[in-house]
């Protein structure tokens, strides 16, 4: 019979290797504590943009946010009632929505049509197909720019609301069509089969099924898709009205022209933050359990 059990490796009980007494040292508090400093550095800068938004022009040239905590009368919305009533940044921010919700929007429809006839729908060619959409991840956005420009300029939608969204769709496209494509076809067969037995066809089969069953991928693929429009700047420099731009342009518009307005662009950026990160927090559920998807069977 073996002295030690075969289960720690030859090592006599109660006995672990140093790597695994750090491991085990690193698990309790000292990482918590660890972990807790490192999101501080990481919010500092937010923290110090949310405050800077808050104080007056002349207190930001003579001072550094951080003299809030022992001078906290200085803070004031003045700021936010400013930018409220400017209207270069209010458009910009309508200009913004109208651009994100349609692309995110289209994205998300056509993607999971893709995904599914791709996942589940036996058409010719469909792998070639599929291995063509693949092969579009890896093309940059700023290949397609010069030859975009030119075509959008021939139609007549260069410089347009709608331009932008088209663009943002088809760059989106490859990307949405494979992460559903990957996360509809582990849905199981058996499921398919005992729908279309109860005389389901494929856009109820697709509607009342695998929706339901892929919310959390698109959940994802929205979040994601969100973001990446909302905070676009090279796209809407080139593809957006001028007179109407989205925040990005606009913000960079105000450096560019004043340079020393902090008490815009301070309350400006963080207005242009915070609606990414509260459609975020809004879906965050979705948003994990769409990623973890794929860890667990």
């Amino acid at each position: 019979m073996s002295r030690f059990c075969r289960g720690s490796g030859g090592r006599p009980p109660g006995k672990h290797s140093i790597a695994a007494r750090v491991a085990g040292r690193l698990a309790g508090g000292a990482a918590q504590v660890f972990l807790i400093v490192v999101a501080l550095f990481w919010l500092m800068p937010t923290v110090g943009l949310l405050l800077s938004s808050l104080r007056s022009p002349s207190d930001i040239s003579e001072s550094g946010w951080w003299q809030v905590f022992t001078a906290p009368a200085q803070l004031t919305a003045d700021n936010y009632t400013a930018i409220l009533q400017n209207e270069t940044i209010t458009g910009s921010l309508l200009s913004t929505v109208m651009i994100t919700v349609p692309a995110t929007v289209l994205v998300v429809v056509i993607g999971s049509l893709a995904g599914y006839a791709f996942a589940w729908m036996d058409f010719p060619g469909r792998d070639w197909w599929f291995l063509a959409v693949v092969g579009l991840l890896v093309v940059p956005v700023q290949v397609a720019l010069v030859p975009v420009s030119k075509l959008f300029g021939q139609v007549g939608i260069f410089e347009t609301t709608l331009g932008v969204v088209l663009f943002h769709t088809a760059f989106g496209l490859p990307f949405a069509i494979f992460l559903l494509r990957n996360f509809f076809a582990e849905i199981p067969r058996e499921l398919l089969e005992a729908a279309r037995l109860d005389g389901a066809g494929e856009i109820r089969l697709f509607a009342r099924v695998v929706m339901p069953l892929g919310g959390p991928a698109i959940a994802s693929l929205g979040i994601f898709q969100f973001l990446w429009v909302w905070n676009d700047m090279l796209i809407a420099l080139i593809f957006a009205d001028s007179d109407s731009p989205p925040i990005t342009v606009a913000l960079q518009q105000q450096v560019r022209q004043f340079g020393n307005n902090i008490d815009v662009l301070a309350p400006g950026a963080f207005v242009s933050m915070v609606i990414p990160l509260a459609v975020f927090f809004a879906f965050q559920r979705q948003f994990v359990s769409g990623v973890m998807a794929g860890a667990v069977k």
